[in-house]
C-alpha cells in the first residue's frame, strides 16, 4: 500500500492494465466504425460473442510475440510503432483467414481495409497516451532504501534498470563500520531525515535491503514496525527484486537461500511432468520433421560456408550433473578451440558467416531435438553448459550447481531474457533467470518461455 494520495502502478498491474485496454480500445473503435459506416462485417451481437473471443486471443498473442507488453520497449517510440504494426497487420490477417471462427469475408472489399485501419489507429491513438500518461511524474514511486552502504547504490541502479518509474529518494545506511555513503548520487538520511520525508509524503514505499542484522538499530525497527501496524508500504528487497526482474537474487539471500526454492513443488508434480513430457515428445518429433526438410539446405550452406562436417557434437551438464552429448549443425571454424575451451562472444571470429545466420535464427539448434526425443534435454529449461565452464563457475558463482535439478532445454527463461553469457557477471545473470524459472515453473511460464523464443526467432535475436 502506497502512501495515500500517491499513485503508482506496479510493473505487473501496467502490463494487466495495457492487455485490457488494448483489446476494449480495439473492440470500441470496430463498433464505432461498424456503426458509423453501416459495415455488418464489424458488428458484434449476441449471436456472434465469440468473435470478440477470437479477435482478443490473436492480439493478445500477437502483441505478446512482438513485445508490446515489455515495459522498457513499451515506453519507446519508435518500439512501439513497429510493434503496433506488427500486431495489426498480423491480427488482421490471422482474422480474415479464419472464417471458420470469425465472420466471413465481406463482399465489399474496403470494409477490410476499415477494418485494419481501425485497430491499427486505435492501437497506436491509445499507446501514445500511455507514452504520455506514464512519463508524468505523478505517476513515479518514490523509494527509501534500508541497505549498508556498500550496497546502496547497486539496489537503487537494479530497482530503477528494472522500472523507471521507481526514484530513489533516499537509504539509511546499517554499516555501522561504514558510515561515508558509497555513492554520493544517493542521499544518506538519518532516521528523523526519514520521517520528515514520510510526512512531506516524498517516498511511497520503503525496501529492506540490509545484510547486517546488527545495522537494523531499536529505534529503527521500531519505527519499521510502527509503520507496517499504520499501512505503509515496507518490503523486503529480495521479495521486490524477484517481482520487477523476474530473477532470483543468489547474491543477496545467503545461507536462507533454500527457504526461497521449493523445488519438490513441481518435481513432485506429476500431472506437471506428464505433461511437460508429452510436451517435449510432441514438439521434438515435429522439430525432427521440419529438420529433416531443411537439412538439404543447411548441408549446401554449410559446404560452401562452413567447409566442415555438417553436424557437431559436445560434452554437456545434465540433469543431476550426468554428462551427455549434444548435437548442433556446426557454425564455427574446424578446429575452433585449438587453444582450449572458451565461452562463444557476440562477435565471435570463429563464427563462420553462414554460421552466424543459423545463429541468428536458430535454426543451429534442431539437431537438439533428438536430444530432447532421447530424455537427455527439455524443450524448457536451463541451457547445458560444458563440464569445464561448470566447474569453473561453480568455485566462483554460489548455488550454481543447483541449475542442475531439472533437464537443461532448448529454450528457457534465460535465454529468452538475456544474452550470451561472455562473463562471470553475464554468468550469474543468467542463473538468477534459471533459478527463477525453477521455482515458478509452471505450464502458464511454458508458454510465456515459446512466445518469448517465437520472438526472438522473428527479431534475429539469436547469437
Amino acid at each position: 500500500m502506497s502512501q495515500p494520495g500517491s499513485i503508482h502502478f506496479e510493473i505487473s498491474e501496467r502490463k494487466i492494465l495495457l492487455r485490457i485496454i488494448d483489446v476494449a480500445i480495439v473492440l470500441g473503435a470496430l463498433h464505432l466504425v461498424g456503426v458509423v459506416f453501416d459495415f455488418d462485417y464489424f458488428k458484434i451481437n449476441e449471436e456472434h460473442w465469440s468473435w470478440i473471443i477470437v479477435l482478443g486471443s490473436y492480439l493478445l498473442f500477437f502483441a505478446t510475440v512482438f513485445e508490446l507488453y515489455h515495459l522498457q520497449r513499451a515506453s519507446r517510440v519508435t518500439a512501439t510503432l513497429r510493434g503496433v504494426v506488427f500486431t495489426s497487420s498480423l491480427t488482421s490477417l490471422f482474422y480474415l483467414l479464419t472464417p471458420f471462427f470469425t465472420p466471413s469475408l465481406p463482399e465489399n472489399r474496403l470494409q477490410i481495409l476499415y477494418f485494419y485501419l481501425a485497430i491499427t489507429l486505435s492501437l497506436l491513438i491509445w499507446r501514445a497516451i500511455y507514452l504520455k500518461l506514464f512519463s508524468s511524474s505523478r505517476f513515479y514511486k518514490n523509494i527509501l532504501i534500508i541497505a549498508d552502504a556498500t550496497d546502496a547504490a547497486q539496489v537503487a541502479n537494479t530497482l530503477q534498470e528494472a522500472d523507471p518509474n521507481y526514484k530513489i529518494a533516499g537509504y539509511i545506511n546499517t554499516d555501522i563500520e561504514l558510515q561515508i555513503g558509497h555513492d554520493d548520487r544517493i542521499n544518506v538520511l538519518t532516521i528523523q531525515e526519514a520521517k520528515d520525508r514520510l510526512e512531506g509524503q516524498e517516498v511511497s514505499e520503503i525496501v529492506i535491503a540490509s545484510s547486517h542484522v546488527e545495522g537494523i538499530t531499536p529505534e529503527l525497527y521500531d519505527w519499521l514496525i510502527e509503520l507496517v501496524e499504520n499501512g505503509f508500504s515496507v518490503r523486503e528487497y529480495t521479495q521486490i527484486y524477484e517481482e520487477i526482474t523476474n530473477r532470483v537474487p543468489v547474491q543477496y539471500v545467503g545461507k536462507d537461500f533454500y527457504k526461497y526454492f521449493p523445488f519438490a513443488r513441481n518435481n513432485n508434480n506429476k500431472l506437471y511432468m506428464v505433461y511437460h513430457r508429452c510436451f517435449d515428445i510432441l514438439f521434438s518429433v515435429l522439430g525432427i520433421l521440419i529438420g529433416i526438410i531443411i537439412v538439404p539446405f543447411i548441408f549446401l550452406g554449410n559446404l560452401i560456408g562452413n567447409r566442415g562436417s555438417l553436424f557437431y557434437k559436445q560434452r554437456r551438464v545434465g540433469k543431476n550433473r550426468k554428462h551427455f552429448q549434444i548435437y548442433k549443425f556446426r557454425t564455427m571454424v574446424k578446429n575452433a578451440e585449438a587453444y582450449g575451451a572458451q565461452f562463444a562472444s557476440k562477435n565471435d571470429s570463429r563464427i563462420t558467416p553462414f554460421g552466424k545466420f543459423l545463429r541468428k535464427t536458430r535454426l543451429d539448434e534442431f539437431p537438439q531435438f533428438y536430444n530432447i526425443l532421447k530424455g537427455e534435454m527439455s524443450i524448457i529449461g536451463p541451457r547445458p553448459e560444458r563440464p569445464i565452464f561448470v566447474k569453473e563457475l561453480s568455485k566462483k558463482i554460489p548455488f550454481y550447481e543447483t541449475r542442475h535439478v531439472v533437464k537443461p532445454g532448448l529454450t528457457g527463461w534465460a535465454q529468452v531474457k538475456t544474452k550470451y553469457g561472455e562473463t562471470e557477471a553475464d554468468s550469474l545473470r543468467k542463473l538468477q533467470y534459471d533459478l527463477y524459472y525453477i521455482k515458478h515453473r509452471s505450464v502458464f511460464l511454458d508458454l510465456r518461455i515459446v512466445v518469448k523464443t517465437l520472438s526472438t526467432i522473428i527479431f534475429f535475436k539469436g547469437q
